[in-house]
């Protein structure tokens, strides 16, 4: 009776398991269909310093279903990647590899925020920690960014 009670308890465990598991790649697949699209930079912050609006809406940020992406100034692709996020993550979770750019092999880790067609980032350096808060102090190596979606 014992062996049946455990089995159970093991069965139950592995079930809740991939359920939980199923329920996260339904929340990223929901998240990343958000995400897809074409984002234009409207606020940008990099240590504290807060660029001038006309210099923050130059960058577009391109994302592709498949968590590819591709960050442009002015129409010239300047940076290249592939994003993993965690929606179930509060806050929410992405990390950025680098695949082209000054960055090239770097993974920076971040958190985001998507309401309707607004998309709120904030990002620290590569191989530093994850933010925890959307904030950018001098000091602080944060990059903050709020992106609209750039409509068809």
């Amino acid at each position: 009776m014992r062996m049946h009670a455990l089995l159970g308890f093991a069965l139950l465990f592995v079930v809740t398991r991939l359920s939980a598991g199923d329920a996260k790649d339904e929340e990223i697949k929901k998240d990343r269909k958000k995400y897809e699209g074409t984002w234009q930079v409207v606020s940008l912050e990099v240590d504290g310093n807060k660029a001038a609006e006309e210099d923050a809406k130059k960058i577009t940020v391109v994302n592709e279903a498949d968590g590819k992406w591709a960050i442009e100034v002015e129409g010239k692709v300047i940076a290249r990647g592939s994003s993993e996020i965690d929606p179930t993550k509060k806050p929410r979770a992405v990390d950025l590899t680098m695949t082209e750019g000054d960055d090239k092999g770097q993974t920076v880790l971040g958190i985001y925020e998507l309401v309707d067609d607004t998309r709120k980032v904030c990002l620290g350096q590569p191989g530093k920690e994850r933010p925890i808060e959307f904030s950018s102090t001098a000091g602080g190596g944060h990059i903050l960014a709020v992106l609209k979606r750039v409509k068809k």
